[in-house]
């Protein structure tokens, strides 16, 4: 997957990376290339892999219908990756059969890594099997409410070769409150230096790409609720960009440097009433916040290709506090020309 998806020290010495995720070049860009989305997907065509991802924070709940609404019904996808945040507690694994049957059995579990309410599920067509040339998992956790109600700190991840494309898949839930920012770049930090050191190698091949999705927590920063909601309610929350912590930290050069990400052209996906798309009327009266992300890096530019085809909250969704964020990303291998490779930079 990479050198650091995240900055941290630099090594005085040759000496064994702290975790797998340090086997890549100089980032391409610093902070976080916001990039454009090409709407039309002509799946397979076009493409040598189409990825589904969604992220959710179910927010201690679920109910099929809110997992069939979350999946869709478009299946023109090779993989489907779902990282779940305060999944509730559910006997006999009932989350993986639930979107299992979301899918009508047209996709089979071909991936999975749990950590109580963390959960990572990757999805593929029937015969994805015999495409799989390596699965590994691995998580990390740095506390949270753990033992009480189960609502987990931390990171799970996937690593996986499908078809010769060589992916990790990371999915997280970072400390919350706006004023947690130095909190949440560290656990980024420790997330990308620890992950998969177990499995180290140095003599293996680095991902073609690292897709990092979840409830990353981090706020709006230098506006109060109701400003920043006047300018949501009139369609103008792109204006609410610059006030993005995640973007600003990304910026100062702090963390995800070489990653891509959608617009953010959807509403702050936090904190709404449960059960409306009314944000949050209690006594806290919190500030809306773009709290779930995914975002993507690619370890060399000039033999992938990734091509970002959707970018969106899920707002019909509303078991939840949270409001699902949906992508749709294709990816093609071979040398690339002198198009950019995270589609064209906005």
């Amino acid at each position: 997957m990479g050198n650091q998806l995240c900055k941290g020290r630099k090594s005085r010495s040759k000496r064994r990376p702290t975790g797998f995720i340090h086997n890549q070049a100089s980032p391409s860009h610093t902070g976080i290339r916001t990039v454009g989305v090409e709407k039309v997907c002509h799946f397979s065509a076009d493409s040598d892999l189409c990825i589904s991802i969604v992220t959710w924070n179910m927010n201690g709940q679920v109910k099929f219908e809110d997992l069939a609404e979350m999946v869709g019904s478009n299946r023109e996808y090779d993989l489907l990756a779902v990282g779940l945040q305060e999944a509730p507690p559910c006997p006999r694994n009932k989350v993986a059969t639930m979107l299992s049957a979301a899918l009508d059995e047209t996709h089979t579990l071909i991936g999975k890594v749990i950590m109580q309410s963390l959960q990572l599920y990757l999805f593929g067509p029937k015969d994805a099997r015999s495409f799989i040339n390596e699965l590994k998992v691995d998580k990390k956790s740095f506390g949270g409410y753990g033992g009480i109600i189960g609502r987990k700190k931390g990171a799970v991840a996937i690593r996986i070769n499908y078809k010769g494309i060589r992916m990790v898949f990371i999915s997280c839930h970072l400390s919350a409150h706006a004023r947690n920012v130095e909190a949440r770049n560290s656990q980024c930090r420790h997330i990308s230096h620890t992950l998969f050191s177990k499995f180290w190698n140095p003599y293996a091949r680095p991902s073609h790409i690292a897709i990092w999705l979840g409830d990353l927590n981090y706020r709006l920063q230098g506006i109060d609720t109701y400003p920043a909601r006047t300018l949501i309610d009139q369609d103008l929350h792109r204006r609410l960009h610059s006030k993005d912590q995640l973007l600003q930290e990304a910026r100062r050069g702090q963390i995800f440097n070489g990653f891509c990400e959608g617009t953010l052209t959807f509403k702050p996906t936090y904190k709404y009433n449960k059960g409306s798309s009314n944000y949050d009327t209690s006594h806290k009266v919190r500030v809306p916040a773009w709290t779930d992300r995914i975002l993507f890096k690619i370890e060399d530019e000039n033999t992938m290709e990734a091509t970002l085809h959707s970018y969106e909250s899920i707002d019909k969704i509303y078991g939840s506090d949270h409001k699902p964020v949906k992508a749709h990303l294709c990816l093609r291998l071979g040398q690339i020309s002198t198009k950019p490779n995270c589609s064209q930079q906005i």
